[in-house]
């Protein structure tokens, strides 16, 4: 009975860490090259110090990059305030101008503390956001769920994954499979 216990156990395992994996891999795949309407940085820690923690540095630094190929005129930060203040998407504003990025295109949205309301309150700062073709910039393990929260919300949703290094990609891609599994199943739930 233990062996077959055990056994299950790591089955279960292996189906999760390959999930993990595919997520992590969907998210790298590369975005196409035209040009968006706006990129979109989803929320992220804010440290103790008032700083961007390093996920939400490099999302706002490949934002940032994609901005200055081109990509777009308008960068939308997200993020309420966490467990520190500022707000996420302040934080992550001082940060893409420091980089160089103009004022006048980057909008805030100060509100949320979940994916799902990254986008919702995002598409708040548009007035026909169901028009859109938007560019979504997160983690690479976090594409996948972020392309079907922005779309419900946004016209064209298209990703692009910044690559944490492995401990960090391993453990925020394993969490990610749970948040996934939760999304799922609140979706088909009455409101």
């Amino acid at each position: 009975m233990i062996g077959l216990i055990f056994a299950i156990e790591l089955v279960v395992l292996a189906i999760w860490a390959s999930l993990a994996w595919a997520l992590d891999a969907i998210g790298r795949r590369p975005h196409s090259r035209a040009t968006f309407d706006a990129i979109i940085v989803p929320g992220c820690a804010v440290l103790s110090n008032g700083m961007p923690s390093r996920a939400l540095a490099r999302r706002t630094r490949l934002a940032v990059h994609l901005l200055r190929e081109g990509l777009a005129n308008t960068l939308v930060l997200t993020g309420g305030v966490g467990r520190f203040p500022p707000a996420e998407s302040e934080a992550a504003r001082d940060l893409a101008t420091q980089l160089g990025v103009e004022p006048d295109a980057i909008r805030v949205e100060t509100r949320s503390t979940t994916t799902a309301e990254n986008a919702r309150f995002a598409a708040d700062l548009f007035d026909a956001p169901d028009t859109l073709h938007v560019l979504v910039v997160s983690d690479a393990y976090h594409c996948f769920r972020c392309r079907r929260l922005f779309a419900r919300h946004f016209g064209e949703v298209e990703t692009a994954g910044s690559t944490p290094g492995p401990r960090l990609r391993v453990r925020g891609a394993m969490r990610e499979v749970l948040s996934i599994l939760k999304m799922a199943a609140t979706r088909h739930q009455p409101h």
